[in-house]
């Protein structure tokens, strides 16, 4: 089992975040949820200790692109693996996740089987 694998999932949408947590949780792993990526910055800031962020990129206030920046700019948690997770789905939209700083890009639907090579590959 992964037990030391703690992942923060940073969406918007209620229901992306059940869907997921309850996928990840049954495959072994411990999961924190947030909804905007301002209360992002704080958990990661408050614990280092996670294995991986799924990052949204579609979010109200802070998007996703501009708190992976600063997360890569912020140098206590500038190392912490991201997946970026958006429903724009074209090739240029992979490039610009990882221009800003994602290790990895999944696209919504979320395919879990993806998801958790993603994952295995980043933590």
């Amino acid at each position: 089992m992964l037990m030391n694998k703690k992942i923060l999932i940073v969406d918007d949408d209620p229901r992306n975040i059940f869907a997921l947590k309850l996928t990840l949780k049954a495959r072994g792993y411990a999961v924190e949820t947030c909804t905007m990526a301002q209360e992002a910055l704080d958990m990661l800031k408050a614990d280092a200790q996670f294995s991986v962020v799924l990052m949204d990129m579609m979010m109200p206030g802070i998007d996703g692109y501009e708190a992976v920046r600063i997360i890569r700019n912020t140098p206590e948690i500038k190392d912490i693996p991201i997946v970026a997770v958006t429903a724009q789905a074209m090739p240029e939209d992979r490039q610009k996740c990882i221009e800003v700083g994602a290790d990895d890009y999944v696209s919504k639907p979320i395919d879990v089987d993806l998801l958790i090579m993603a994952i295995e590959k980043l933590s």
